[in-house]
């Protein structure tokens, strides 16, 4: 860990009564309504490709600017990659200058989201709602009305264009 990350993070420290109350309120506001089938890991293990599931199932980070969903604005929905729920709407996605695909939403009911201090300082994480799959983290600096940034991994979506039939749902048995 760099000192600098860990200095940041003690001068933080006496913040975090005060922010993780939010972050539970965004919790509450963002819980999944979606089913939740086959969450262990091994199951998708043959199901993606190895980059995938680092990041889907050991919440790995891609390096930014290496999707090329990052700049696709092709009209379409974007679905997890493990079990072909659907996350996005192409309508939602903006370019936050991040390197990262970013929307100001996901669809309603379809995500999962929990704490991280991986960085000490609390972030949320969101997950897919169907497979437990690790998407990435949402922020509240982004664009009006909502201010929030849904900021994904790449290789954690596929995208669907507009009037291609959707993948079946797989992660049933």
């Amino acid at each position: 860990m760099k000192r600098r990350t860990l200095l940041s993070g003690l001068l933080a420290a006496p913040a975090l009564p005060l922010l993780t109350t939010n972050v539970q309120a965004a919790d509450a506001f963002h819980e999944s309504t979606v089913q939740a089938l086959n969450t262990d890991p091994d199951y998708w293990h043959d199901k993606v490709s190895e980059a995938a599931w680092k990041v889907l199932f050991e919440e790995d980070t891609e390096r930014p600017r290496s999707s090329p969903l990052d700049k696709l604005y092709e009209d379409g929905t974007y679905v997890c990659a493990a079990c072909h729920l659907p996350l996005f709407s192409s309508e939602h996605k903006f370019d936050s200058g991040t390197g990262w695909p970013s929307f100001t939403q996901p669809i309603a009911g379809h995500m999962g989201t929990k704490q991280d201090y991986a960085l000490i300082w609390p972030r949320t994480e969101y997950h897919c709602g169907r497979c437990g799959g690790h998407q990435g983290h949402v922020f509240n600096d982004g664009p009006p009305p909502r201010g929030e940034r849904w900021c994904n991994n790449g290789v954690a979506l596929k995208f669907i264009a507009a009037g291609e039939p959707m993948p079946a749902l797989r992660g049933d048995a």
